[in-house]
């Protein structure tokens, strides 16, 4: 099948934003019981949306958390976040001559753990919004990665920009995390993992592993749609 589009994860994609979700949660988890560390951030909870991580940590802790309690965390998580992210950029220096060199050609869209307003806020204020035909955030979608429904909702719109079935032919997902490849692969996608946040040895599930999206170009990408 001819590529027709790519569709990328956010954070530690596009966005190296990372390290501000898990300073966010930190902060938030002090004025709780519960404890979140790095170490654990990165090998258990990194791609979980708010409402994963939140409720996965309440599970480690041996604690319960009530609908309202869940809530309250998120919100004030979402507003730490912000606070943190309005302290400077944080699209990777590469993020725009990679979207340059695919825009020509092909149809781009976002599927994220992050909330929605969060994408379109990092992406406005890059001037980069436009280039999305569609963005998929956690609050769009029922299931979270690992679970395919991001990335299948993000196929369903973009086959609807080009007035095509909804499939996932043709398209290549963009990953960083061994939870979003799971995603992107069993939404049927072939995925090309980025080395911004993992090792390449924690990315084996990938189609293909580059080390920045630097090494992202329209040849490189045809070649991995080729047996779809």
């Amino acid at each position: 099948m001819a590529l027709v589009g790519v569709i990328f994860d956010f954070d530690g994609v596009i966005a190296d934003t990372e390290p501000l979700h898990m300073r966010a949660y930190q902060d938030v988890l002090n004025q709780t019981p519960m404890v979140l560390t790095k170490g654990s951030y990165q090998q258990r909870y990194l791609g979980f949306d708010d409402v994963g991580v939140f409720t996965s940590l309440a599970r480690h802790h041996k604690l319960s958390l009530t609908a309202d309690e869940l809530d309250r965390l998120i919100t004030m998580k979402g507003s730490r976040y912000i606070e943190l992210l309005c302290q400077g950029n944080v699209v990777f220096p590469e993020v725009e001559s990679c979207i340059e060199r695919l825009t020509p050609k092909l149809i781009l869209g976002i599927a994220s753990g992050s909330l929605h307003h969060e994408i379109d806020n990092i992406l406005e204020t890059a001037c980069l919004r436009g280039h999305f035909s569609a963005i998929v955030g956690a609050d769009d979608i029922n299931h979270s990665k690992p679970d395919p429904e991001t990335y299948t909702r993000a196929i369903e719109l973009l086959c609807s920009a080009l007035h095509r079935p909804s499939s996932a032919s043709g398209f290549v997902a963009i990953e960083d995390s061994a939870w979003g490849i799971s995603s992107a692969r069993t939404a049927g996608l072939p995925c090309v993992a980025v080395t911004n946040t993992y090792k390449s040895t924690d990315l084996a599930d990938a189609t293909k592993i580059v080390s920045s999206l630097s090494d992202i170009d329209i040849p490189m990408l045809e070649t991995l749609t080729i047996d779809q």
